[in-house]
């Protein structure tokens, strides 16, 4: 089925209890962490959205629980000379998860046919065989054995403009806003057209979209934690390992245990 973005503005609250559904969430992402330690293997989540849906807030209750020596969170910004002296891929083949690992990506090489697309950073024909570039990129990484979760945040234009007032009138969030906020929203238009293709040409079986609806960010954020868990455990076994008889007969003779 086809995406669109106008089906996930309706901003519904959350029903229940907000910090009881994140608390047993983060539990349950903790687990699933531990079993990609355990069982060696890896994860990519990737997110993407319009400025002010909340992809940072999601990010950080992510990964509130998770061990930080196996997971790497990289927020992606213009590319440098050197990376933009290589293929538009190389950057991110560079921040791919090792073994026992879960890489998020705050903005990912979608950046090629949304923002780069939009303001003109790449040609019409460099976007254009962008989707065929990425989706074969992403099969790769399917048949390597990782797991790809592909977020997107969707907002209202209403919405994103509260958030960046709210932006400029807070002391302390004024350094999260700046001027490509404004270009971007300008603009929105476009990047609407250019979202809907994206999903359209690269919403695929090894690597489908998720989208959320970010206008109520509590309701957002139980509703991509949980949509990650579900991606998340479909490719990990959720089994602990079993202890080692050997450390199990030490442990009981240094701790005084019984059999």
């Amino acid at each position: 089925m086809s995406i669109d973005l106008s089906d996930y503005e309706a901003g519904k609250p959350l029903k229940g209890d907000y910090d009881k559904k994140l608390a047993k969430l983060q539990k349950r992402l903790s687990h699933i962490h531990v079993a990609h330690i355990v069982h060696k293997r890896r994860a990519v989540v990737l997110f993407e959205g319009w400025d002010g849906a909340g992809k940072g807030g999601i990010i950080k209750r992510l990964t509130a629980e998770w061990d930080p020596r196996y997971f790497e969170v990289w927020p992606i910004a213009a590319p440098t000379d050197e990376e933009k002296a290589h293929h538009f891929l190389w950057r991110f083949w560079r921040r791919l998860p090792p073994v026992h690992n879960i890489s998020v990506f705050d903005r990912s090489w979608y950046g090629r046919v949304l923002v780069e697309r939009v303001e003109g950073y790449a040609s019409k024909d460099e976007w254009k065989r962008g989707y065929d570039e990425i989706n074969a990129f992403e099969e790769q990484q399917a048949d390597s054995g990782t797991t790809l979760v592909k977020v997107f945040v969707h907002v209202t234009q209403d919405t994103q403009d509260k958030r960046l007032r709210d932006r400029l009138q807070h002391p302390w969030k004024r350094w999260k806003t700046g001027l490509d906020d404004y270009r971007n929203r300008a603009r929105r238009a476009d990047y609407l057209d250019a979202m809907h293709e994206m999903f359209e040409r690269t919403d695929t079986k090894r690597a489908p979209w998720i989208v959320i609806d970010g206008n109520d960010k509590k309701a957002a954020r139980i509703a991509a934690l949980e949509a990650i868990a579900d991606r998340l455990e479909e490719h990990v076994p959720m089994t602990p390992p079993p202890l080692d008889p050997e450390v199990v007969k030490v442990a009981r003779k240094a701790l005084g245990l019984k059999d």
